[in-house]
């Protein structure tokens, strides 16, 4: 086999515009893989550190205590407990401010932690619009190089007198690679990004979850301090 009808071989000698669609598809696919090895991690660890927040949460240790140990070691890269912080941090600041009743104490914190969750979704969704792009452009990048050769084929077999495979081949080739190389970037892309945007869901509902319980804690705590103030 001639080493011009390999696959590499037909890469190096297609035309210029084809190669850089190809160029551009490959670059955008690693790119892709990167950010999806990435994410894969990053989900992961989120996924295990809302499962040690929740049991040091619910473990019974005062709120104050666990707060302390919190600030003492932060870790920016646990939503629960950048929420944890938010929320219990603006509760201990108004209730020492004279005159606040427990709605205004409450108002406060909740809004603390609406801050900090918006930041968490923020984390969890950065990335996943260039996913989401490569998927839906990919292909028709492609499809412009296939057209591209398609169309140097028939420019090929316009300029012959009689029409044999051998002429078109080598354009036919070119172009139906660059159609592969498209929906090789462009099919882990899709599926990459379903399945962050799945996990991000179930972390979102997660953080929800806790903000909910956290602020039903929180409530008690404040009336039945404007009940001792009182």
């Amino acid at each position: 086999m001639s080493s011009e009808l390999t696959a590499f071989g037909i890469i190096a000698h297609a035309s210029l515009p084809v190669q850089i669609v190809m160029l551009l598809l490959t670059v955008v696919s690693v790119i892709s893989w990167a950010i999806i090895y990435r994410k894969a991690i990053d989900y992961k660890v989120a996924k295990r550190a809302v499962s040690l927040f929740e049991e040091r949460f619910w473990s019974g240790i005062d709120l104050s205590k666990l707060y302390v140990q919190i600030n003492s070691t932060p870790n920016s890269e646990n939503g629960l407990e950048n929420l944890f912080r938010a929320g219990f941090k603006e509760f201990a600041r108004l209730s020492q401010q004279p005159g606040t009743d427990g709605e205004a104490v409450m108002e406060g914190a909740e809004r603390a932690m609406r801050v900090a969750l918006y930041r968490e979704q923020e984390k969890l969704e950065h990335q996943l619009p260039f996913l989401a792009t490569v998927g839906s452009v990919s292909p028709y990048v492609g499809l412009l190089g296939t057209v591209w050769g398609i169309m140097n084929s028939f420019l090929a077999l316009a300029q012959q007198n009689q029409a044999t495979l051998q002429v078109v081949a080598p354009d036919i080739a070119e172009a139906l690679i660059a159609t592969a190389i498209g929906l090789f970037a462009a099919i882990p892309a899709v599926i990459a990004f379903n399945r962050f945007n799945s996990k991000t869901e179930n972390l979102l509902n997660a953080y929800g979850i806790f903000a909910d319980e956290f602020s039903g804690i929180l409530h008690r705590k404040a009336h039945s301090q404007e009940g001792v103030a009182e």
